[in-house]
């Protein structure tokens, strides 16, 4: 999936942003794999914790807003696209 200057590759678990690669952990990698896969739709904490979790880890919603920040200040300057919907959750912004 590319959308303006990021690519998300599910196949190998890769990102980049401008043709540059990203380290993301395996959750950050989750999370931003579902808010791109929809850009636009507002995901809430609770969903986005339902498709990142792992059956021996429970994803709260503090966890969900942790993983978010890091995935802004990993992303640099395209991180500005991860928009939060105040009391909502977050979208990714086209």
């Amino acid at each position: 999936i590319q959308i303006r200057e990021i690519t998300v590759n599910r196949e190998r678990h890769a990102v980049t942003v401008n043709g540059k690669p990203v380290v993301l952990t395996p959750m950050e990698f989750r999370v931003l794999a579902i808010l791109i896969s929809k850009p636009g739709k507002v995901f809430t904490r609770a969903e986005i914790a339902d498709a990142v979790h792992h059956e021996e880890n429970v994803v709260t919603d503090r966890a969900v807003d942790v993983q978010i920040a890091a995935l802004r200040r990993k992303l640099g300057v395209a991180g500005r696209y991860i928009e939060t919907v105040r009391g909502v959750g977050y979208r990714f912004k086209v």
